[in-house]
């Protein structure tokens, strides 16, 4: 699998911060802050139009075999006040799933339980693969994207989540990802 198509199709939230890209020496306007997938890794076109299967920008069911939740990986930028985010997909189990779509639009959601599941989405800059790390989903108020929590590991990206990173590294993340596929 070519480890820098994930990105393809990807949603950019921005911050007012400029800086120069150490990859292409061009002066960017506006800091990433925030980088989502469309689908799950597991999701293909193929699966479109078929009545066992779904993918909306929230909820995914992969031929009522396989079912997504999006959700956001929260990042604290160490040295500002903003938060680095990864919009990914977390698989659930069937009963999961269908408690959480159950509940999706009632005021009352932010009360469930987390939801275990297993991070479906690969995050090609981290190694090793983040694909199947451990994750609990905590739905939030209605409107808000669940937060995905990581099962806290050596995983670079867990002790990411829970240590912060700098504006600096948020930077390096942009233009790993700005970059991908390009021989440097």
């Amino acid at each position: 699998m070519d480890r820098t198509a994930g990105w393809l199709g990807c949603t950019v939230m921005t911050s007012d911060l400029g800086y120069t890209c150490s990859c292409c020496g061009a002066h960017h306007a506006q800091l990433p802050m925030a980088y989502g997938f469309e689908a799950p890794d597991l999701w293909d076109t193929s699966f479109e139009g078929r009545s066992d299967s779904l993918l909306s920008s929230d909820q995914c069911v992969i031929q009522d075999q396989a079912y997504f939740v999006k959700g956001l990986i929260e990042i604290p930028v160490i040295d500002s006040d903003q938060v680095f985010a990864w919009g990914v997909w977390v698989s659930l189990s069937r009963q999961n799933y269908r408690r959480a779509a159950e509940v999706w639009e009632a005021p009352e959601r932010d009360q469930e339980p987390p939801y275990f599941g297993w991070l479906s989405t690969e995050l090609a800059i981290y190694s090793p693969a983040t694909t199947n790390l451990k994750t609990n989903l905590h739905t939030r108020s209605v409107g808000e994207r669940p937060f995905v929590e990581l099962e806290p590991t050596d995983h670079p990206l867990a002790v990411e989540q829970r240590t912060g990173i700098s504006l600096d590294r948020v930077r390096a993340i942009v233009e790993a990802v700005r970059h991908a596929g390009e021989d440097r």
